[in-house]
């Protein structure tokens, strides 16, 4: 493998993305390039051909997206959408024109029907309904996928499309109202610890099952795939998981116990749950020689850490 050839990282600063720029790294790949949003808005589509044409990269991994959790998704969903469609139309069909080698597009476990089967299955996409808290998201992340196959399809291109399970780690966001479980789990007990309170609220009733996958595990499949896979091998899209849920009371239970927060679970049944069950099945991924190595009790004392050593300032 050519430890020189040029990759562009969308969203190379997200909690997503910096996996991978350190996972890219770590392999010894030296030619990685990325810009900040400030130097480049990826919903701007005549700056986003400009950078395509100037730069010229090889390889392509789009991480970029606008991210948030149930609340977010909930109250904005024609900004989740909107934001979500543009940048990745950009991205996607500037690298055709521009004659990327191969992209990798990632998407969200967020794409399957509130009702379906578990564990849940490539082929299971589009099956039925989608969860309404996130359907803007969940739309624009099934566009995504359809249009990486159509150009596969229609020119010929090398484009992947790889969807996560719930993800946490290194550089998450701890925004109050719109982060993700896991993030706003840790802020929230933090500042209780700090301010002495006697009492956490969590939303909803606790019982819905949720899969976690730790950031750098993520990153390791990214680049396994990117290194070793094209698009016929893995098909229209493929799922990238832990393999294991579990209640999402027993989640805040040991992130509690991470932070060090000695007060009680106070759950707001007032609040959504969302879709009760979202495990992926894995096997295809793990069939091709990958699979998740970091525990969530371990993953999670990593990412307090981080978020002490580097949030609490910006949050």
């Amino acid at each position: 493998m050519d430890k020189n050839i040029k990759i562009y990282i969308a969203g190379h600063r997200g909690l997503v993305g910096s996996a991978i720029k350190q996972e890219f790294e770590k392999k010894g790949y030296t030619n990685l390039i990325y810009r900040t949003h400030s130097e480049l808005d990826l919903t701007d589509s005549a700056a986003v051909a400009e950078f395509f044409e100037k730069e010229k990269p090889d390889w392509v991994v789009l991480a970029a997206a606008k991210v948030g959790g149930i609340y977010g998704n909930n109250t904005y969903p024609v900004e989740f959408m909107l934001e979500n469609l543009k940048i990745q139309n950009n991205i996607i069909e500037n690298a055709y024109k521009n004659n990327v080698k191969k992209l990798l597009f990632l998407g969200s476990s967020c794409i399957y029907p509130k009702e379906t089967p578990q564990p849940m299955k490539e082929e299971h996409l589009l099956s039925g309904y989608l969860e309404k808290t996130n359907e803007g998201y969940a739309l624009a992340k099934i566009i995504g996928i359809k249009l990486c196959n159509a150009y596969n399809r229609e020119y010929g291109t090398n484009y992947m499309s790889v969807m996560p399970c719930n993800l946490y780690g290194l550089n998450d966001n701890y925004h109050p109202q719109n982060a993700h479980v896991i993030p706003m789990l840790i802020r929230r007990f933090h500042e209780a610890k700090e301010q002495g309170l006697k009492e956490v609220t969590v939303w909803g009733t606790g019982t819905p099952r949720r899969e976690f996958l730790y950031s750098g595990d993520l990153a390791e499949a990214v680049v396994f795939l990117m290194e070793n896979k094209d698009a016929k091998d893995i098909g229209e899209f493929i799922n990238i998981g832990s393999g294991y849920d579990m209640p999402i009371a027993e989640i805040a239970n040991l992130v509690k116990e991470t932070v060090g927060f000695e007060g009680k679970l106070v759950y707001d049944t007032s609040k959504p749950d969302g879709t009760m069950l979202k495990l992926m099945d894995v096997s295809r991924i793990n069939a091709l020689g990958w699979s998740a190595k970091t525990s969530l009790k371990d993953g999670l004392k990593i990412a307090y850490e981080d978020f002490k050593n580097k949030h609490l300032t910006k949050v």
